[in-house]
């Protein structure tokens, strides 16, 4: 049967069947299996070197593909976001989440800094040297800079220990803390502790200090800790990128190794800060805050 013939019947061109047949007399059956088109090289491909010191930076450290471009950045390496995001999805390095996340839009409202501390105390997970101890966590929701303590209890005495050396710590003036219901920041969920008008017998001893240095103290709603949503979420990388990743022989070997964290994360890139740090973002601030507001 002539090739004319074939070509009339057959969905494909002439031109593609005499190609094919060329092929097929210079390799047989094997040469007709389809090969990849892609070209193996790239000029344009980024160096190995920058890929690994890229995975390397992510095992150790567990930080986003932005701020993996901040921190290279600073090195002197201008690797897009995009690229370091196909880098770790490459290799596996991305998180798997169960169930596709929603995305809500939310209205940002810039806050100046100290007008609102988050606080909340979590328990350490493992005991030290047979002993149990709290965390007490303090953050700043405009400078998200961060302030960790380690108490033997979980008492409103400490608590307003940990307040008043926030206080002494944190470059500005503290306007006003945000805290969940538990007993060690407020009286006002115990049913023991109301009149049948639903009013306060005695003031709470941290509301009586707040009270003292003009700090407002706001309360969540009862069973919604996504309102003390900036301090839960690093307790969560407190959880995953400090506490189960070391161990600890006593109490001094607790609060030195988590002097550490807390400065590694004050000095670390964050997405709401516009890649500066919480330190970067307070010195900042001090030079574009008039004096007069300063005072």
């Amino acid at each position: 049967m002539r090739l004319v013939d074939v070509a009339k019947v057959c969905p494909h061109s002439k031109k593609s069947l005499e190609r094919w047949i060329a092929v097929y007399k210079r390799g047989g059956e094997k040469a007709l299996e389809p090969k990849a088109t892609i070209p193996k090289t790239s000029p344009e491909e980024t160096p190995i070197w920058i890929k690994q010191r890229v995975i390397t930076k992510r095992k150790k450290n567990k930080i986003c593909a932005l701020k993996l471009h901040w921190r290279l950045a600073k090195e002197g390496l201008a690797v897009p976001v995009r690229t370091i995001g196909k880098i770790l999805k490459s290799e596996g390095l991305v998180r798997k989440y169960r169930t596709k996340r929603v995305k809500c839009k939310y209205l940002r409202v810039q806050r100046k800094t100290g007008e609102l501390v988050e606080i909340d105390v979590k328990y350490v997970p493992r005991l030290v040297a047979n002993r149990s101890y709290y965390q007490y966590t303090a953050i700043g929701t405009a400078s998200r800079w961060w302030y960790l303590a380690i108490y033997d209890d979980q008492s409103t005495y400490h608590a307003i220990g940990f307040l008043a050396e926030l206080r002494k710590r944190f470059p500005y003036t503290i306007q006003a803390v945000k805290t969940d219901n538990h007993s060690t920041f407020t009286n006002y969920y115990i049913g023991t502790n109301k009149r049948s008008d639903m009013t306060v017998k005695t003031l709470h001893a941290l509301d009586r200090f707040c009270a003292q240095h003009n700090i407002v103290h706001y309360l969540i709603d009862p069973g919604k800790p996504t309102q003390n949503g900036t301090v839960e979420r690093r307790h969560r990388e407190d959880q995953e990128k400090f506490y189960e990743q070391n161990g600890f022989k006593n109490l001094n070997d607790l609060k030195r190794k988590l002097k550490v964290w807390n400065t590694y994360y004050n000095n670390l890139e964050h997405w709401g800060l516009s890649g500066k740090t919480p330190n970067e973002f307070l010195a900042d601030y001090k030079l574009i805050i008039p004096p007069y507001v300063l005072a």
